[in-house]
């Protein structure tokens, strides 16, 4: 009787404790390269820079677009500028090196595995991000893969994109921009003071939260969780000594502070305005 012999499939991930961490200026210059992309040009393509951490975090911090060419089944990139450009990164940041590669579009194309394949010679196992510019539903869908190889025997076959986890991390000031970025349509950009009122009704949301939590686990409608009342401890404790009437003197001359920069700020722009209009008129014979 004849033996068979199997063939077994294999998946060789290029690590398995890998992710990665975004920080938001990214996204932004992502959003504003797919804003200023040629009329003919589908998705953006650009290269990220940043560092890797020992326990395998990849930080993501810095980006620049590369221009490509593309088509059914074929990309074409601009590999000199690309060259061109992480020089000139590096000569402002010496520490951010090539740590992966962008595109926008909800998720994996046909064409990324060529575009990996050239980054996979840059950097050894490069993060692949994917930005959803088209922000539907008013949420960013933002994912990171790395490539994991599909193997028969020693063959190798194909490769895969595996999907790795994403932190997203961002300040207050931040997060105000990125849900003004989320909406497709706005009037103008928020000032100073909008952006202080929409940070305190958010942390009024989450104070309430906090509130309705705390009556519940005193009730024993929810269980107590210890992690949830350490944070809340901590947070309390952080907070200073302040009394009512200094708090409220505090808050009123930072308030009077943002109100004289807005009016410098209006000064300074009507003079120039001025200054312009009286050059012009000066220049006309």
């Amino acid at each position: 009787m004849a033996s068979c012999e199997s063939a077994v499939l294999q998946f060789f991930p290029s690590s398995t404790s890998l992710s990665a961490k975004v920080h938001p200026l990214v996204i932004f210059n992502i959003c504003d390269c797919y804003v200023r992309r040629p009329d003919q040009a589908e998705r953006v393509i650009g290269t990220l820079l940043g560092s890797i951490s020992p326990d395998g975090t990849v930080d993501i911090r810095n980006s620049f677009a590369v221009p490509h060419n593309e088509s059914s089944d074929q990309v074409a990139l601009d590999i000199d500028y690309h060259h061109n450009m992480l020089l000139s990164h590096q000569k402002v940041n010496p520490k951010e090196v090539i740590v992966g590669w962008y595109s926008t579009g909800f998720g994996v194309t046909g064409g990324s595995a060529l575009i990996h394949e050239f980054y996979s010679r840059e950097v050894q196992n490069p993060i692949h991000l994917t930005v959803d510019t088209t922000f539907m539903n008013e949420e960013a869908t933002i994912k990171a893969f790395v490539s994991v190889s599909l193997s028969l025997g020693e063959r190798q076959l194909a490769a895969q994109f595996q999907e790795i986890p994403l932190d997203l991390r961002m300040i207050e000031a931040e997060r105000v921009g990125f849900d003004i970025l989320k909406s497709t349509m706005v009037e103008k950009l928020p000032g100073d003071l909008e952006g202080m009122e929409a940070s305190m009704e958010r942390l009024y949301v989450l104070i309430d939260d906090v509130y309705k939590y705390v009556d519940n686990v005193v009730e024993g409608q929810v269980v107590p969780d210890n992690d949830i009342g350490r944070l809340i401890a901590d947070t309390v404790a952080s907070l200073p000594k302040i009394s009512p009437p200094a708090f409220d003197r505090l808050m009123n001359d930072s308030l009077q502070d943002q109100l004289l920069l807005l009016y410098l700020s209006s000064i300074t722009r009507t003079h120039l305005s001025l200054a312009e209009k009286l050059n012009t008129a000066a220049q006309i014979p």
